[in-house]
């Protein structure tokens, strides 16, 4: 059996941190109508002056010291309802105003049912003889279940001891804006919803191999007068503006890693984003970026996406064209010429996919079925391989009897990943009594590890409900291989 310490570590769920997030009461993320916004805004004019100035006190004192910037936020959702209503020529300035963007905003736990499933990722290149700093993801789980990611930072010392730095009580989402679109993978992804037909032809034939959301709208808009018909308009018409409104940015303000939140903002993601894997990815000319794969859940269908951030500042959230498998996770660099990831493409078995564009993704090879008793449901990867002298080494999970999952390890041909060149016969990671129980029962869990020097760490959540983490020696691991 391979020596896993486990460290003193444990980041738990913390209900006290907070977002102001936009609240619109009868109002449908899309394709709704905002039913309730007009009234609301009316009841808000009709209040006299002292009304107004007495709920604005009472609002700004209970959110003192649960908000770095929550004016701002509020001026923001104030600005949202008018817009909904502009149609009716609805103003309101000064402290109504105010007003009306503390009412049209609510605050929302967004770690207050679990924080589990962590990554992490280390910033600089690595030097056996210092520390190595690395940002942590984490799936931060809120009301409805729906997921967020949040970060952490840390670092690993040359002797494998792990901080874990301490976080912030305070929480933002940021800044988002449309993100600019491929033609070629927005092409394929409206094939994949079974909505290319001629009327999608005929707006892409206007749209430049770059377009923005502008674009999109200008061509619908200019073809709307052509005789078409109703249904198939509709239809493709709400597939382009879905797939449009899955692409976007998200810029941050200059506070600490740690109040950074990505939440949900489009449409296939409302109902949560799970399980990022991130990696550092150094491409052939030596630059870096971090890329992370997740999962976006919309209630109905789950959907890999893809983020990508020079600095953890902005990132740029794009759809994903023939990846269709949840776990996917991206070498740290081309192999072959080619982008590389690992997918989990039949549910059950682990896949090579191979592309030549990071957004883009056809080909899949088998790699490894589930073989042993604690895998016989399904085996997949908890992160981007991480590059060693003797292959790519991927910590694994596993799951078999009663929902089980544990953690093992496998070693891949550095030249040819699809070529399995040693395995752990036995898990390498499984809950223990302290971990068993929680939100979902006997479940250990990694999005992703990093090495520093012979330790291999890795963060793990257990029972979906907090985190720990982990290390192991590499030489004794590689040497348990077989």
């Amino acid at each position: 059996m391979v020596t896993v310490t486990r460290t003193h570590h444990r980041l738990e769920p913390d209900p006290t941190r907070v977002v102001g997030r936009p609240f619109v009461p009868g109002h449908a993320n899309f394709g709704g109508v905002a039913s309730r916004v007009g009234l609301i805004i009316d009841r808000t004019s009709a209040l006299s002056d002292e009304e107004v100035d007495a709920e604005i006190r009472s609002t700004r004192s209970g959110a003192l010291g649960r908000h770095r910037d929550i004016d701002s936020t509020w001026h923001r959702n104030a600005d949202m309802a008018l817009d909904l209503v502009a149609a009716d020529g609805i103003r309101l300035e000064g402290d109504r105003r105010t007003l009306l963007g503390m009412i049209f905003t609510q605050e929302y736990a967004f770690e207050a049912a679990a924080l589990c499933n962590p990554s992490v990722v280390p910033i600089d290149d690595p030097d056996e003889r210092d520390d190595l700093s690395f940002v942590m993801s984490t799936r931060a789980i809120g009301e409805g279940h729906i997921s967020s990611i949040a970060f952490q930072t840390g670092r690993v010392s040359a002797d494998g001891t792990v901080t874990i730095d301490e976080g912030s009580r305070w929480a933002c989402n940021g800044t988002r804006r449309p993100a600019s679109f491929e033609q070629v993978v927005f092409r394929q992804r409206l094939r994949e919803l079974g909505a290319d037909n001629d009327l999608s032809e005929r707006v892409l034939a206007e749209l430049s191999p770059r377009f923005s959301i502008e674009d999109l709208e200008e061509a619908l808009a200019h073809l709307r007068g052509g005789e078409v018909d109703g249904a198939l308009r509709f239809e493709t018409e709400r597939a382009m503006h879905w797939l449009a409104a899955s692409n976007y940015e998200v810029s941050f303000p200059e506070v600490p890693l740690a109040e950074r939140v990505l939440s949900p903002a489009s449409p296939a993601e409302s109902r949560g984003m799970e399980d990022a894997r991130f990696v550092r990815f150094t491409d052939e000319d030596g630059s870096v970026r971090f890329y992370a794969t997740y999962t976006a859940f919309d209630g109905f269908e789950v959907l890999p996406q893809l983020i990508e951030t020079a600095d953890f500042q902005t990132f740029r959230v794009a759809t994903l064209a023939g990846a269709r498998s949840k776990g996917m996770a991206l070498f740290p660099r081309r192999v072959g010429g080619d982008f590389m990831a690992l997918a989990r493409t039949d549910n059950e078995s682990t896949f090579v996919m191979r592309s030549d564009h990071v957004r883009h993704w056809d080909a899949a090879e088998l790699v490894l079925r589930p073989t042993e008793p604690w895998e016989v449901v399904q085996a997949g990867n908890c992160g981007s391989p991480l590059e060693t002298s003797d292959g790519w080494l991927v910590v694994m999970h596993g799951v078999g009897p009663m929902r089980r999952y544990v953690l093992s390890a496998v070693m891949l041909d550095l030249d040819e990943p699809t070529k399995v060149i040693g395995r752990l016969r036995d898990p390498l990671l499984e809950p223990d009594e302290s971990e068993r129980n929680g939100y979902v029962p006997n479940v250990v869990y990694s999005c992703g590890g990093l090495l520093h020097g012979d330790v291999l760490v890795i963060p793990y959540g257990y029972a979906d409900s907090a985190i720990r983490m982990a290390t192991v020696s590499l030489a004794e691991l590689v040497s348990s291989l077989r």
